[in-house]
């Protein structure tokens, strides 16, 4: 007990400098907010990128930084990010140099977007984790008297032709000093070693993971993974292969399939057989109902740590009933170029949810967006945007409530009022900095995991794999499209309505084809998520009977919808919609294979 009261006493002090320093930042947020662009043009006085523009960093203040400066996107920037990734180390967008690049769920053409950063990002995003637990302990307390059991995974990553890595923002922080040798804290206490944090394999790592969280139960006082999608995988992971991890659990064993020398290792310093904790769980995974799985498992959880908003909203249900109602956290809000900020009331409901931007993680602007929704709201899925002026960007402090914007970020890493595609509604207001509900990512259509695919995309592959069609004398008519997270793992679902002009009979293998070359068709980041992550399922095809796409237009015109302006959605949402063509179904067909995938970017080799 002497030894624990020191300990109590640091972590007590750490969390109030924490939240006192969320409240000096927050309260003079726009003299942060000068300082930060003061600082990153000062910085970067003599890079190329700003005196392409005329800026003299040294000399530019605010005014003539938003005078001169674009709002760009990763195109605009693309030529300087292929010089950076082929080996050219002069000054193009940072005086310091660029220490890797951070892959991005977004693409251009097809590929991952590649985010520049430098070794002192990982400092800041360090202090923002380091906020996250003292801002949860005033809602939640006694936190640091138990665990967390986390699913922490990391992917793939490659090299650039100029011997970068290129790997996804998480990777990059789970294999830095900063997670691998973070001194001892009960608020960032896991159930699960780093060594299956960082094992390549997934089924290693997951089954690693939840066999040390199983092993942990009565200590784990919250739960969590990044996305909703990836707890979820866990618990479907779990009602597969419960029978071995009990078995392991009953013997103090780990099965022969993990074999990561440094896994097994780590897990059996934790693991000793347990017999009666071996029955509790399989008296538990045998019982009719796996409703509530977590909190009778894990009984003394308090709370599960998942992103569920965006897209993982439609996963909420499934949550709510494996956790039995359990509160639905969503802690930060952070991208590949940059993290943002954090809730500061996380025990909001999930379509509550806003986050606070902390003014010294980057310089943050926003665009006025006016979106025009589609004809009704819950059949039309993409949204478009008016075209703004960059004069019109406004600064953090002089957003307005209940408008939405885009944000656009310059950081310390060399992007100059990067349009980061997010569109975010102002909730309120802490002291003087926002607070920003997350509305969504623009163009997006589809999504199940981490792949976002836009409709441009997605019309681009249709039309691929229609030309499979031509040789039989048939077209495709109409087609939309669903996210189908019913099962997991969630996958696309087109509807297609297509014309017979010719009597061959089209076999199914065409069908299964045209699948394939959707699939084949889309980005990286899904056919990521198809090969390697196995966290989207086969896509689908289902054929409707003829004129099901004209009742879909008599139900939006019964909405309210104007005839004049009426066109097919190529994506669905709304129940009652999928529930319309799903009655109008004749057949459906199965992508037979996965489609192809290599880390890095097309011609990029792994690192050794």
């Amino acid at each position: 007990m002497p030894e624990e009261a020191p300990m109590k006493n640091l972590v007590c002090e750490k969390s109030r400098k924490a939240l006192q320093f969320i409240e000096d930042v927050t309260r003079n947020a726009d003299e942060v907010q000068r300082k930060v662009l003061a600082e990153i043009l000062s910085r970067n006085a003599n890079v190329e990128y700003l005196q392409r523009y005329g800026l003299n960093g040294n000399k530019a203040d605010r005014e003539t930084f938003k005078k001169v400066m674009p709002a760009v996107s990763y195109e605009d920037l693309k030529p300087d990010i292929d010089r950076i990734a082929n080996g050219d180390t002069s000054q193009i967008i940072c005086s310091q140099p660029i220490s890797e690049f951070l892959t991005s769920s977004g693409t251009s053409a097809g590929e991952r977007k590649l985010m520049p950063t430098i070794e002192e990002e990982l400092g800041r995003r360090s202090l923002l984790y380091s906020l996250l637990m003292p801002v949860m302990n005033q809602f939640v307390p006694g936190l640091d008297r138990g665990k967390g059991m986390y699913f922490l995974f990391i992917k793939s990553e490659a090299k650039t032709p100029g011997g970068l890595l290129a790997r996804p923002v998480l990777t990059s922080y789970y294999k830095s000093s900063y997670f691998r040798d973070r001194p001892y804290d009960p608020y960032t206490n896991y159930t699960s070693p780093n060594e299956t944090i960082l094992c390549q394999d997934s089924y290693q790592s997951m089954y690693s993971q939840l066999l040390c969280g199983l092993y942990q139960n009565y200590d784990v006082l919250r739960v969590g993974a990044v996305f909703a999608s990836g707890f979820i995988r866990a618990i479907k992971f779990l009602e597969k292969h419960w029978i071995l991890l009990c078995n392991d659990i009953r013997n103090g064993t780990i099965d022969p399939k993990i074999s990561d020398p440094s896994v097994r290792e780590a897990v059996l310093k934790i693991l000793k057989p347990n017999q009666k904790l071996s029955d509790f769980i399989e008296a538990e995974c045998t019982r009719e109902s796996w409703k509530g799985i977590i909190t009778r498992l894990w009984p003394n959880t308090k709370y599960i740590d998942v992103i569920v908003t965006g897209t993982m909203s439609q996963y909420i249900p499934t949550l709510d009933y494996y956790c039995d109602g359990l509160p639905l956290v969503c802690t930060m809000y952070a991208s590949s170029e940059c993290y943002f900020g954090l809730n500061l009331n996380p025990l909001s409901k999930p379509s509550e949810v806003s986050y606070t931007l902390i003014p010294t993680m980057a310089y943050f602007e926003f665009l006025p967006v006016n979106r025009k929704n589609g004809l009704i709201n819950s059949i039309t899925a993409p949204t478009s945007l008016d075209q703004k002026k960059d004069q019109e960007l406004v600064d953090l402090v002089d957003v307005k409530l209940g408008e939405e914007y885009e944000l656009v970020i310059t950081t310390y890493a060399g992007l100059y009022r990067y349009r980061v595609g997010d569109i975010l509604r102002v909730a309120g207001f802490k002291n003087k900095a926002p607070q920003f509900n997350f509305v969504c990512r623009k163009n997006v259509v589809l999504s199940i995991d981490s792949d976002k695919t836009d409709e441009v995309e997605l019309q681009n592959a249709v039309q691929n794999a229609a030309n499979h069609l031509l040789p039989f004398g048939a077209s495709l008519t109409e087609y939309t499209s669903y996210a189908d997270t019913s099962k997991i793992p969630g996958h696309y679902v087109l509807f297609w309505e297509i014309c017979l002009s010719g009597t061959t009979p089209i076999p199914p293998s065409v069908f299964e084809d045209c699948c394939l070359a959707i699939e084949e068709s889309l980005n990286s980041v899904y056919r990521q998520g198809r090969v390697s992550d196995k966290s989207i399922g086969p896509l689908e095809i289902r054929i409707t009977e003829r004129g099901a796409f004209d009742k879909l237009m008599d139900f939006a015109l019964s909405q309210g919808a104007s005839i004049n302006q009426y066109k097919a959605p190529r994506c669905v949402k709304y129940a009652p919609i999928i529930e319309l063509l799903n009655s109008r179904v004749v057949s459906n067909y199965i992508s037979p294979k996965c489609p192809k995938w290599v880390p890095g970017h097309k011609q990029w080799c792994t690192p050794n």
